[in-house]
C-alpha cells in the first residue's frame, strides 16, 4: 500500500443530602392549645414532656416557665413574608462552608473565574501532556470523506504508540519510536515511513515544549475548552495543519484534528482515557525488513 493513502493515514492518525429517603413516623402529640380546646385550662393541663405521667397540680410559675415540649413543636416556622428570599448562591456558599469549614471557601465561590490567557492555556495542556508518559484510550475517528472508524490507542513515551483498528477496518499504525509502520492484516502488507516524517510526533517527546517544538498558529479559548493549533512543515508531503483540543475542565486531549497537505481532515476523539496503566511493550515492536520499505 505505497501509495498517497497511506501517506495520508499515517499524516493523520499520530497523535497521542439530600436528605434521608424515609423519615421516621410519629404519634402526634396533642399540643396545649388543642387540650385548651378540649374544655380544659391550659394553666391546669399537664405538661407535654410529662404526658404518661400521674396528673400533679400545676404550678403556674413552671407552665409559665417552661418552654413547650420540642417534640410537639410544629416543623420550622416559615419566614415572614417580607424576609427576602435566600438566592441559590448563597445556599451553596453556606454549604461549602459546612462541607470545607473555612469561610474563603464562600468568597472563592462567589467569585466568577477570570477567563484563562493564551499562555497560561499553553502551560496547562504542556503540563496535561506531560503528566504522564503512558496512555490507553478508546478512539473513534471521522474521515475527510466521513467514514468512521475506532479502535484502540496505546502511548508509552518516548516514541511509542499503536492504533489498534477494530473490524471490520483491516488497519494498524504502529510507532516503535524510530519508525511508523502502517499494516493492512487483510493484505498482510506493511508500509514504514520515518518518525519526523508524521505530524504529532511531538506528543511523543519525554517532554513536550509547545513553544519550542512547533510552530503555534492559534490558540482559542472559550467554554468548550481550549483548542490549539499549530503546523508542521516537516511532514510527508508538505506542511500539515494541527489543533490540539483540550478538555475545558481537566485540560485533558480530548481531541485532534489534522489537515493533511493535501486539504483533507481527519478528526479523531478519545474516550476511556486511562493515564495510570503502562501497555505491553511487545504492541510496539515492528519487523523492521529492508530499508528499502521506508518513504
Amino acid at each position: 500500500m505505497k501509495s498517497p493513502l497511506a501517506a495520508a493515514l499515517v499524516l493523520t492518525l499520530l497523535a497521542a443530602s439530600g436528605a434521608q429517603a424515609v423519615e421516621q413516623k410519629k404519634k402526634p402529640h396533642p399540643a396545649p392549645a388543642a387540650k385548651a380546646q378540649a374544655g380544659k385550662p391550659a394553666a391546669k393541663g399537664k405538661p407535654v414532656a410529662a404526658a404518661k405521667a400521674k396528673p400533679r397540680p400545676a404550678d403556674p410559675k413552671t407552665a409559665q416557665a417552661k418552654p413547650a415540649d420540642p417534640k410537639a413543636a410544629p416543623p420550622a416556622a416559615k419566614p415572614p413574608a417580607s424576609a427576602p428570599a435566600v438566592p441559590d448562591a448563597a445556599k451553596a456558599a453556606v454549604g461549602a462552608v459546612a462541607v470545607g469549614g473555612a469561610a474563603a471557601a464562600v468568597a472563592v465561590a462567589a467569585q466568577p473565574q477570570a477567563p484563562l490567557t493564551r499562555d497560561e492555556a499553553i502551560k496547562r495542556a504542556e503540563a496535561s501532556l506531560n503528566s504522564s508518559p503512558v496512555m490507553t484510550a478508546d478512539f473513534v475517528q471521522i474521515g475527510g470523506d466521513g467514514r468512521r472508524a475506532e479502535g484502540k490507542l496505546y502511548v508509552h513515551k518516548v516514541g511509542r504508540m499503536r492504533f489498534e483498528y477494530a473490524q471490520p477496518a483491516t488497519m494498524e499504525v504502529v510507532s516503535d519510536g524510530v519508525q511508523v509502520a502502517v499494516r493492512d492484516r487483510k493484505l498482510n502488507t506493511q508500509d514504514l515511513y520515518f518518525i519526523n516524517q508524521t505530524p504529532l510526533k511531538f506528543l511523543l517527546n519525554e517532554k513536550i515544549d509547545l513553544q519550542k517544538d512547533v510552530k503555534l498558529v492559534d490558540v482559542v479559548i472559550d467554554d468548550a475548552g481550549a483548542s490549539i493549533s499549530i503546523e508542521d512543515k516537516a511532514t510527508f508531503g508538505g506542511t500539515s495543519k494541527i489543533k490540539l483540543i483540550f478538555d475545558s475542565k481537566t485540560f485533558l486531549l480530548k481531541q485532534w484534528q489534522v489537515s493533511d497537505p493535501q486539504g483533507y481532515e481527519t478528526l479523531v476523539s478519545l474516550f476511556n482515557v486511562d493515564r495510570s496503566s503502562a501497555p505491553d511493550a511487545n504492541l510496539f515492536k515492528i519487523d523492521k525488513g529492508s530499508l528499502l520499505d521506508f518513504h
